[in-house]
């Protein structure tokens, strides 16, 4: 039965017994409205008689008898005259019904059409006995009802309970929920407190939210409780079949959710505020910005049609429903610092449906942002200042004149390099930042949560994270061509014992020595094997780091909770990673271990035990062989390894002997000059030196290459050796005097620098180099750039899988990837280089 929707001046014709119209006569309306009242007074339980009724459980407080807990000023508050405390005990109700008239309501009521069967059968009658009568429970429906609604208001429902004008009848919205200044600790629970109410009105009693109360999946019991341990993200999802959530909960069950707290005057209740994205208003726009009171999480009833009975064809629910606490709660701002969002989805009841639970935290970001993009902008104008200076450094040792191609690819490339190392210096700041701060409120109340998933701070660390790995990457590809694209020549300063004899070829004839060549083909081994010679050892660098964060479980700190637990237990609730505090402690022990490692090798074990760079210099000493290597155009180091002896290629006993020499200084020095020890220097050629180098090698570069090797081009190859052999030797002899050169110390400013202020015009220059530096040819001396992309590498594999061993094989396969293409065409370009065959390099 439903009232008419004819227009308002018939119904009022009707109810005055107009003969317009007879089919709303007096007597008729009279009629419905008695059995509307006798439906809802028979279904309802009317509480005419409150005083008489006890609800299952009393809210905190501790109010009196006619008093109700006030959840906007915080304490008990009086009832008036005429009223009583409400079941719930969170308000006060009239006990009486009072006198109206019930055409004149009845003239009221709204012309849509019910939305369900349940709003058919019992939506009128709810509404005429909640405003005619004190009929709590028949108030209490009336707001259910409007509450089903959940994608619009725009009902039949909400009409009705906007013309209902009884004291009874609970509010939709808060206007109000201003939190007073709370404090939680680590250990702290969220102590949340839920208001229970049938499909019918009854009131059901109060309950904790632990327990799983609001958690549609299954789960251990220490599980469900952790979403209310404060400081700890929860996220729990499944797919469950909807008929099971219909066995568990057959008709909706309507909830008001309450923050209870302390203070010095008792216990409270702070109403917590619902939000539903999907819920149109029709109310005014002042009312948008107002919070729902009540939700619910599995409706069986709207879906039902032909009977009340029947299964339902559809089921409206809680497909998501996620508590976000903005913090800090000492000091809450305008945002209410506990809300709900509950998502609602239609389903068929054969339907299986994804649901999910979270609970996040959110903060302003503050200055952190900013302080963020201050670093970063004032450290990336440090790198683009520092790649211009390795740019002008680059282009002076080349001898370069004008702005070409190859210039501006080459401050790309030294730019990537320093931007990355930016990139890497600001997210490894922030990871260590939000590990000390988030982790370290141990004792104190929490006022900083780590940044929530897909927050703009956590977005941008991830593509800084990412930039820093792509640019970084683009940096070891640069060190690698430029390694490998290096001029080096061995010179062999031995001199035959005997005349030269000589040997008819077809090119003529030709001396051939009686030196040997093996001390030439041994340095060149012995250099071959220091390319990719690290002062770190990355296997056990990435056992080192699996070992700390697997087996000791230093990952477990990386958790979006305040637990510093190292082994959790089994039924522990293991909350999210978060990627920042992952890669915080990730990358702070690969470079401590890395450091480590660093210092270990230079303090202890080649001080100690060996140190291949020096090892090798003797070594050229010994046999009586120099390098000279050229890394730009006319720039390059020289180790001077001619023998104080004379001759190398000796015996044994000889040998010995030359060596009791020099330990009892029997002997000159080893350094190029008298009276000095260094032997290793860096080069500042001339360009008509550079010129003269070229000329002698350019046959070998424009000569025909791979298996087809002729006569005439070996022979042309031997040439080249002894030529430019006979040439760099007379070079550092002081022979040329056009082409001479001078030895001399570079300023302090020049070494910090790593650059030339002046460049040699007539004569070249070696400047003294007791560092070593040539090793920059070499992986030994760019430990920092391969550590960083390591490092990179296994954060970055470890950000997309969330998985230390996976992202510890993907960075040992790489890692022998690079030193394997480092190690091929090192050997390739050693013995194009040099002039000796690959086969004897092994």
């Amino acid at each position: 039965m439903r009232l008419s929707t004819q227009p308002a001046s018939k119904r009022r014709r009707a109810v005055e017994g107009s003969p317009a119209d007879s089919r709303w006569s007096a007597d008729r309306m009279s009629r419905f409205l008695g059995g509307c009242f006798l439906l809802s007074a028979w279904l309802l339980c009317p509480l005419c008689c409150l005083g008489q009724t006890e609800s299952s459980s009393t809210p905190p407080g501790n109010c009196g008898p006619r008093q109700f807990l006030s959840t906007e000023l915080f304490q008990c508050s009086p009832c008036g005259e005429a009223l009583v405390k409400s079941p719930d005990g969170l308000s006060c109700v009239c006990t009486s019904p009072r006198a109206t008239d019930w055409a004149a309501e009845c003239n009221a009521c709204s012309s849509r059409q019910p939305a369900s069967l349940w709003e058919a059968t019992f939506l009128d009658g709810s509404f005429l006995a909640c405003n005619n009568s004190c009929n709590l429970t028949a108030c209490e429906l009336l707001t259910n009802a409007v509450t089903l609604n959940a994608f619009s208001w725009e009902s039949r429902a909400y009409d009705l309970y906007v013309k209902a004008k009884s004291q009874n009848l609970p509010k939709l919205l808060y206007s109000n929920t201003g939190l007073p200044p709370l404090s939680f600790g680590k250990s702290s629970k969220i102590n949340f407190k839920l208001v229970k109410y049938d499909a019918r009105g009854n009131f059901l009693g109060w309950e904790g939210a632990t327990g799983g109360t609001l958690q549609l999946c299954a789960d251990r019991q220490s599980a469900l409780d952790a979403a209310y341990s404060f400081g700890t993200s929860y996220q729990q999802s499944c797919t469950v079949p909807v008929s099971s959530l219909l066995r568990r909960i057959p008709e909706p069950i309507f909830y008001e959710m309450f923050l209870q707290f302390s203070n010095a005057q008792g216990d409270w209740l702070w109403p917590v505020p619902v939000v539903s994205p999907q819920l149109q208003l029709n109310s005014p726009a002042s009312l948008r910005s107002h919070r729902l009171r009540r939700f619910f999480l599995v409706d069986g009833l709207s879906g039902r049609q032909g009977n009340l009975s029947n299964q339902p064809a559809s089921v409206t629910l809680a497909a998501g429903l996620l508590l976000s606490v903005d913090l800090p709660t000492s000091s809450p701002g305008d945002p209410a610092a506990f809300l709900l969002t509950v998502k609602y989805a239609k389903q068929e009841s054969t339907a299986a449906t994804q649901i999910s639970f979270a609970v996040s935290y959110t903060q302003s970001p503050g200055t952190s942002q900013r302080d963020t993009d201050i670093a970063l902008a004032v450290l990336g104008s440090l790198a683009a200042l520092y790649a211009l200076l390795k740019t002008s450094s680059w282009v002076r040792r080349s001898r370069l004149q004008n702005i070409g191609f190859i210039i501006l690819v080459k401050f790309f490339a030294f730019f990537a390099g320093a931007l990355a190392n930016a990139f890497f210096m600001v997210t490894l700041g922030t990871g260590i930042y939000w590990l000390i701060v988030f982790k370290g409120q141990q004792s104190s109340a929490v006022t900083v949560m780590v940044p929530a998933a897909g927050s703009q701070i956590e977005t941008n660390f991830i593509v800084y994270l990412s930039c820093a790995f792509v640019l970084k990457a683009v940096d070891l590809l640069h060190l690698l061509i430029t390694q490998l694209t290096i001029s080096i020549f061995l010179i062999d300063w031995e001199r035959p014992k005997e005349r030269p004899v000589f040997k008819a070829t077809a090119g003529g004839q030709r001396a051939t020595s009686s030196v040997s060549i093996w001390r030439t083909f041994l340095v060149a081994n012995e250099w071959n094997e220091m390319q990719t010679c690290r002062k770190s050892n990355p296997s056990l660098q990435l056992f080192a780091v699996l070992l700390l964060l697997e087996v000791v479980g230093l990952k477990n700190i990386a958790a979006r909770d305040l637990n510093l637990n190292l082994h959790p237990a089994a039924d522990t609730y293991l909350a999210a990673w978060s990627p920042i505090l992952r890669f915080g402690i990730a990358a702070s022990l690969w470079l401590a271990l890395g450091i480590a490692q660093v210092l270990f090798c230079i303090g202890i074990y080649e001080r100690f035990v060996e140190d291949k760079i020096h090892q090798f210099v003797d070594l050229c000493s010994l046999s009586n062989v120099s390098i000279f290597i050229l890394s730009h155009r006319c720039y390059g180091f020289y180790i001077h390894g001619r023998s104080v002896h004379g001759h190398a290629d000796v015996g044994m006993d000889a040998m010995h002997a030359c060596l009791r020499k020099e330990e009892e200084n029997l002997c000159p020095r080893r350094g190029l000059e008298a009276n000095s020890d260094i032997q290793t220097f860096e080069v500042f050629l001339t360009d008509r030196a550079r010129q003269l180098y070229d000329k002698i090698t350019q046959p070998l570069v424009e000569g025909p290459r791979g298996e087809r090797v002729g006569v005439n081009l070996r022979e042309q190859r031997l040439r080249s050796y002894y030529t430019l052999n006979r040439f760099l030797s007379s070079f550092l002899e002081h022979v040329y005097r056009d082409m001479d050169y001078v030895v001399k110390d570079k300023l302090f400013l020049e070494r910090v620098m790593d650059m030339e202020f002046q460049e040699p015009v007539d004569m070249s220059v070696l400047y003294t180099d007791p560092s070593a530096l040539f090793s920059r040819t070499l992986f030994y001396n760019n430990e920092l750039a391969l550590l960083l992309f390591d490092t990179l590498l296994f954060s970055v594999v470890d950000l997309g899988m969330q998985d230390f061993v996976l992202a510890a094989i993907v960075t040992f396969v790489v890692q022998k990837l690079v030193k394997m293409l480092r190690h091929s065409l090192g050997r390739r370009n050693l013995a194009a280089k040099t002039l000796v065959e690959k086969q004897f390099l092994i």
